[in-house]
């Protein structure tokens, strides 16, 4: 399965050690699923993620976060932009994430923000997921149904 996260999951995931983003980034990060990312994005998560607020608000230390920054990008499959579909949504800074889930061919898209992508990722072809939403179909396709 290749799936792109949106920031708001990695956030999620450093916040709540114990929730569905955590054992997302964890089965990314354990290579169980194609983790795609592009500069754009990976830009992103940097700076939001080493964002004094967001530091605080997870407890981790700026090392522990860029270490985990770090490893996502290392076992992430990189994804070139070749299209420019913007635009598409009304945040600029979604349009990074669905054109790289959409130049990385991904089969899902997965977000907390589901109503700010509307149904520009289903034009695409590409499942927009909640991270339950995605361990559940990861489990599915485990188990092969």
């Amino acid at each position: 399965m290749r799936i792109v996260l949106d920031t708001n999951v990695v956030v999620a995931a450093l916040r709540s050690p114990r929730g569905a983003s955590a054992a997302l980034v964890d089965k990314g990060l354990n290579r169980e699923f194609t983790l795609l990312m592009s500069v754009a994005l990976a830009l992103e998560y940097e700076s939001v993620c080493h964002d004094p607020v967001q530091r605080i608000a997870s407890g981790l230390s700026e090392s522990e976060v860029r270490t985990i920054v770090t490893a996502l990008c290392a076992v992430a499959k990189p994804v070139r932009t070749h299209f420019l579909w913007r635009p598409q949504l009304r945040d600029p800074q979604d349009e990074m994430v669905l054109e790289a889930s959409s130049n990385g061919r991904a089969d899902g898209l997965v977000t907390f923000n589901r109503r700010d992508f509307g149904d520009a990722p289903v034009r695409f072809g590409i499942a927009l997921l909640s991270p339950g939403q995605a361990l559940a179909r990861m489990k599915d396709l485990n188990e092969g149904g």
